[in-house]
């Protein structure tokens, strides 16, 4: 079982920068892709990127390619999404997601979730 807590989320201005964190439980962390998603009232869930288990891999959503910086330490069970010229359309509830062991696409374990409001 893993449990994923968010926190960061936050009120800002837009063309401003906010980092959420994830921090996870267990023991098989740093074997397990992790990615993030939001999803926004009235919308479908989004895609908006992963990361391997070791770091090597990392993948984003066209809508915050150049934008958007995912990272880890796996050493604290922590991955992170630095979040950099926020527009307002950036506005949503924030969750990382924990990936299957044995397929690296499907997700497994979901966090909470963390509310970014970005401002005009």
């Amino acid at each position: 079982q893993v449990q994923l807590v968010e926190s960061g989320g936050g009120l800002v201005q837009a063309g401003g920068s906010l980092r959420l964190s994830c921090a996870a439980s267990g023991r098989t962390f740093s074997s397990r892709a992790m990615g993030w998603f939001r999803q926004a009232p009235g919308k479908e869930r989004e895609f908006v990127g992963r990361i391997s288990g070791s770091g090597g891999s990392i993948s984003y959503a066209d809508s915050v390619l150049g934008r958007f910086t995912i990272s880890r330490e796996n050493a604290k069970n922590t991955v992170y999404l630095q979040m950099n010229s926020l527009k307002p359309e950036d506005t949503a509830v924030y969750r990382c997601a924990a990936a299957r062991l044995t397929t690296a696409s499907s997700w497994e374990y979901w966090g909470q979730g963390t509310q970014v409001t970005v401002s005009s």
